[in-house]
């Protein structure tokens, strides 16, 4: 038997976050778990970002992942929705960070290339890959859930080479690697 770890995958959002748990035995990987968490409910967007740090925080405290890989914002032209979308990957970071779980950006075209083969796959593509990957019996009504499992998936993939995402292990490791960013 081989190292096993964990891995949780994020796709933050504030509207709903989709997260999906994988093991690792070896160079095998078992599906654990994926769900979202809503947030629609909310009308404050403070709230919602408290409810995603505290969300990472009881995934962490109940499945203890060694590693997390996240799904970085892509590039869009509405100005507020990145801006909101940055901050709840920020938080879902900060909550990692702070229980020291190293994480891993992917961009959203790297985790489709990872999953299907194609940068530009749909949700609808990546389930079904994932599914049959996984040996998924259903697929959830949201496909959020199945982006957070495909981020972890991704990740399993890229699993000793060299990744374009960034890497932090720390608040060090982010302020060293971000100086611009921390004033």
């Amino acid at each position: 038997m081989g190292v096993e770890k964990i891995i949780l995958g994020i796709d933050p959002g504030t509207t709903i976050m989709g997260f999906g748990l994988i093991k690792v035995v070896g160079k095998k990987m078992e599906f654990i778990q994926m769900n979202e968490l809503q947030l629609k409910k909310y009308d404050d967007h403070y709230v919602k970002l408290k409810l995603i740090f505290e969300r990472t925080i009881e995934l962490i405290e109940t499945y203890h992942p060694d590693e997390i890989a996240i799904e970085a914002p892509f590039y869009g032209k509405n100005v507020q929705s990145m801006l909101k979308l940055g901050r709840a990957q920020g938080v879902a970071m900060a909550a990692g960070l702070s229980r020291q779980v190293p994480i891993t950006e992917y961009l959203p075209k790297k985790i489709k290339m990872a999953i299907t083969g194609n940068g530009n796959a749909s949700k609808e593509q990546v389930a079904k890959m994932l599914q049959s990957l996984l040996g998924l019996k259903t697929l959830p009504k949201n496909l959020d859930a199945t982006d957070g499992l495909a981020a972890a998936v991704c990740h399993f993939y890229n699993a000793g080479k060299i990744v374009e995402g960034k890497n932090y292990t720390g608040w060090a490791s982010f302020v060293k690697q971000n100086p611009k960013k921390v004033t």
